[in-house]
Formats: structure tokens, sequence, C-alpha cells
């Protein structure tokens, strides 16, 4: 069965993809999370989870809310001060971190540590989107990506829970 995509989704969908980010990026890092646990997981199994935390209203309202943020800061259209602490990602600032909480909260308090490993080890897409080229701001996204990344795996981990407990 195909679920129909809200405009809201694909909106989501479309700026995570005009951003460098697509749908097997994210899947390479909830396998990344998750292989250790699940010897049989394969990409297929983890892009599924990734499709259905991106129908979730709060992870596409997330999505849209980081990138418009990290884009304004490329463009050089925020104000003072915020402009310099998103535009150079200061290690303080939380804010991105808070956002993403949002759609790791989805999930359970599984996501929280998922979120919190893959924030610090940064594998996969999250190293390029840290980069801080000088060009293109990433603040918000590289924290809503792990995000949803966090959050795909506790879906994943519940249900094969689920499996061994029925």
């Amino acid at each position: 069965m195909v679920e129909k995509q809200s405009e809201l989704e694909k909106k989501a969908r479309e700026w995570l993809i005009e951003r460098g980010v697509t749908i097997d990026d994210i899947a390479d890092l909830v396998l990344f999370l998750q292989k250790q646990y699940h010897s049989e997981l394969s990409l297929d199994i983890c892009r599924e989870n990734v499709e259905r935390v991106l129908r979730k209203r709060e992870v596409q309202n997330a999505i849209l809310t980081g990138i418009q943020l990290d884009v304004l800061a490329e463009e050089g259209k925020l104000v003072q001060p915020l402009q310099n602490i998103i535009g150079a990602d200061e290690g303080l600032y939380g804010v991105d971190e808070i956002l993403a909480l949002s759609i790791v909260n989805v999930y359970g308090s599984i996501g929280f540590t998922n979120y919190g490993y893959i924030d610090k080890v940064k594998p996969g897409i999250l190293a390029k989107l840290n980069e801080h080229d000088g060009i293109q701001v990433h603040t918000f996204l590289d924290d809503i990506v792990g995000a949803i990344a966090a959050a795909a795996a506790s879906r994943l981990a519940h249900s094969y829970h689920d499996d061994i407990v029925q």
C-alpha cells in the first residue's frame, strides 16, 4: 500500500534533497546505529524506517524550520547576533539540538541515546554536513538528519523488540 504524501511532507523531502541529503544517506546512519544489534539488518529495512519517520508532521515541521534558518544564515538575512551564531555554528548555541530533539522525542527515550551518540561521532553524511566550508550553513540540518536517523533506529529497535516479545 502506497500512502499519499502531504504537501508538507513533499516539501520537507524536496528540501532535504536540495541540501544534499538522500533517504539512503539517512538509512546508512540507521544501519550504522543498529547493525551490531541485528545481524540480518538490511539497508532496505533501515530505509523503510526512515520513510516512516519522515511521514510524521513534527518531523516535517522541524526539517522545514531548520533548513529555512540555515538558508537565511547563508544569505546573511538573520539579525545580529543570531547571524554570526548560526553562521558559525557556535558550540554553545544549542537551539539546533533542541529542534532536533523534537524529532527524537517521537519514538521514545532510546532515541536520545542514539542521537547523542551519532551527534558525537558524526559518521557518513553528518561528517560532510559538519564541515563548515564557509559557503553552506548546516547548523540545523546536521542535527536534524542525525535526529531522523536516531528516531528511525529507535523505531526499528522497538519493532524488533515487539517481534521478540510476541
